[in-house]
């Protein structure tokens, strides 16, 4: 018997203005999903992706054939970065996220290729994210991408309800 890889069939675009609600409670289940000790305030974050319009454009992947939603990621706009950590010739994305119904079928690595294409357009040198120490599958894709983490970006922040949260730094860089 052979197996053969999954295959993705969906189509990555710009979110319409009408399709937040859907993107926060897909990006809601992804995360939940995975990670069962997420902090309230995280928890509203997810769902509610209207809020980072100012910083962030979304972007969603469809599934060709019934038109649903099956992934999303939030690739920052150029000239902004609240935490001062992007450098001028990087692109950074975050809330990467695939439905648990669309998992294994390399929906993920589309959506990252997708913000690897996006950099080498807008001319960037590289790609960064940032990604909890638990996140093992997120970081097993992000390596097979060619991403490499950067502990001198890494930085703990403290949450809301007073936790402290590792932030690991990968970046990509793109060939000239």
């Amino acid at each position: 018997m052979s197996t053969t890889a999954p295959s993705t069939t969906v189509r990555i675009r710009p979110a319409a203005d009408d399709e937040y609600a859907a993107i926060g409670e897909l990006t809601y289940a992804a995360y939940s999903h995975d990670y069962a000790d997420l902090s309230d305030d995280y928890r509203t974050q997810l769902r509610h992706p209207e809020t980072l319009l100012e910083a962030f454009d979304f972007f969603v992947a469809e599934d060709d054939a019934s038109g649903e939603l099956v992934g999303t990621i939030a690739v920052m706009r150029a000239g902004h970065d609240p935490h001062g950590s992007i450098g001028p010739h990087e692109l950074y994305f975050r809330l990467l996220a695939t439905h648990p119904s669309a998992r294994g079928r390399g929906v993920g690595a589309e959506l990252t290729r997708f913000a690897m294409a996006e950099a080498r357009r807008r001319g960037q040198r590289a790609v960064v994210l940032n990604s909890g120490p638990e996140m093992l599958g997120a970081h097993a894709l992000y390596r097979k991408l060619g991403f490499s983490r950067r502990a001198e970006r890494e930085s703990v922040i403290v949450l809301p309800d007073g936790r402290e949260l590792e932030l690991l730094t990968f970046v990509l860089d793109l060939e000239g």
